[in-house]
């Protein structure tokens, strides 16, 4: 189980509990994100054609759905916030107060168009990155979210840097830098990695 674990590069560890609930038997790392990949584009296709209103998903049910459905077929845990502490992320016991902050915040950037589209659709994903409220997946589950808002807000789906950014590299390392950016109120460099 060792050889899954999840650790270096902006990656979330995971617990021996929480790798204890792998659902299929693979043995590599390759193994699992191809398993992944192949839910989260079942996921994406569910996601895009779903009618959930864009402040309908700014909600705790929808936002655990849409993580169920990525990852679901992988882990038991699917769809429920972290109970751990992690190396990114606020604490546990916050983990759902944050969230509704943030779903009240983007609430009201909509509601009085604060922000334009594209930049509601990446404070959300940062907010959503910086709280970190599953075990594993949150840059995955965030980066699908915010193309889905950005679309429902009458925008384009995100690129993301055209990369796998589940795989060390540049895209990777710039994306990671981008979140750091925002981390400290800049979110420039990242609305211009997620058009790029």
């Amino acid at each position: 189980m060792t050889a899954l674990a999840t650790t270096g590069g902006g990656n979330t560890p995971l617990s021996p509990d929480e790798l204890a609930d792998l659902i299929p038997n693979l043995a590599t790392k390759e193994e699992l994100n191809e398993w992944e990949r192949d839910n989260i584009l079942l996921a994406r296709e569910w996601a895009f054609s779903d009618r959930t209103s864009p402040l309908e998903m700014l909600s705790d049910q929808y936002i655990r759905k849409l993580h169920e459905k990525m990852f679901g077929e992988t882990w038991k845990w699917a769809g429920l916030y972290r109970l751990t502490e992690k190396n990114i992320g606020v604490a546990v016991h916050e983990v759902r107060e944050r969230l509704m902050v943030l779903f009240g915040d983007v609430r009201f950037w909509i509601a009085n168009k604060t922000h334009a589209a594209d930049e509601i659709a990446v404070r959300f994903h940062h907010g959503l990155v910086f709280i970190h409220p599953f075990p594993n997946g949150n840059g995955r589950h965030a980066r699908l979210i915010a193309d889905v808002l950005a679309k429902k807000l009458g925008s384009a789906p995100f690129t993301w840097g055209l990369a796998n950014l589940v795989k060390e590299g540049f895209a990777r390392t710039e994306y990671l830098e981008a979140l750091r950016a925002a981390d400290q109120g800049d979110v420039s460099r990242l609305m211009r990695f997620a058009r790029s």
